[in-house]
């Protein structure tokens, strides 16, 4: 039985405000937007979605900290050069956590949205 994912979700304190951050600094596209919690945001294709989850039930409202953090997601960079990739997003107003960097195994970075989830990115 081949399983393919779909989304994942990501807490954020005002759903609206964050797929505005996700589409005009990411690049990503909005696919759905339920009126009562969630707003999904992916990349072009759609094939992969971020699930913006409203955590505490009203926009403005803080997630709990557990909740908020390295989330573990990995993003690739494709169609561009890392560096110059990296340099394009903080140029849109990207905050790195760990910037661009080489390891003995490739390159990497690390990066915040507004509600202070935290990326990976590596070279695709």
């Amino acid at each position: 039985m081949p399983l393919r994912p779909v989304s994942v979700a990501v807490a954020v304190t005002d759903r609206h405000q964050a797929a505005k951050w996700y589409v005009e600094t990411l690049g990503f596209k909005v696919f759905d937007d339920d009126p009562e919690h969630w707003t999904t945001v992916g990349d072009k294709s759609g094939k992969f979605r971020f699930h913006l989850c409203e955590v505490g039930g009203r926009p403005g409202k803080k997630p709990p900290k557990s909740e908020v953090g390295n989330t573990g997601i990995l993003l690739l960079v494709t169609g561009e050069p890392f560096g110059r990739a990296c340099a394009r997003l903080k140029r849109n107003g990207v905050r790195f956590s760990v910037p661009p960097k080489k390891m003995p195994w490739g390159w990497v970075a690390k990066f915040l949205d507004p509600d202070g989830n935290e990326f990976w990115l590596n070279p695709g």
